[in-house]
């Protein structure tokens, strides 16, 4: 599925999803506490970004509660999936290996995650036809 640039979150609404993927369903105020203990934010800000969000479909509200709660409207991964997908076809023209090269070019892997990165490419491979 194709995603509308307009409603890519930007680093600030990927920071509430990352919230709401950790927590679950969270209230303004849960969202906010979380949000003010990486940096100075306010409440009605995190508020405003929630209901640009709701707006984007990238959340839904609940209004059942006297306070509203929000919820990411899709999974962690399928996001991820998405972005990995924009940024592979916009800035790698495609090719994952240049995009592989580049994210371990400037960043050294640990035998942990070249070990799983080694695990899912014969994973993928197998599967080729």
């Amino acid at each position: 599925m194709k995603q509308d640039p307009k409603t890519q979150p930007t680093p600030a609404e990927l920071a509430i999803l990352q919230i709401l993927w950790s927590r679950g369903p969270s209230t303004v105020r849960e969202i906010h506490e979380v949000m003010a203990q990486e940096k100075d934010v306010g409440y009605t800000s995190a508020l405003k970004f929630l209901q640009i969000m709701t707006t984007k479909g990238l959340v839904t509200r609940t209004e059942d509660q006297r306070a509203h709660v929000y919820s990411a409207n899709h999974p962690a991964e399928k996001t991820k999936q998405q972005f990995a997908a924009d940024v592979l076809k916009r800035v790698f023209a495609g090719s994952a290996s240049q995009l592989m090269q580049h994210a371990l070019s400037g960043r050294r892997g640990s035998r942990k995650e070249i070990e799983e990165m080694r695990r899912m490419l014969d994973e993928y491979e197998r599967k080729i036809p």
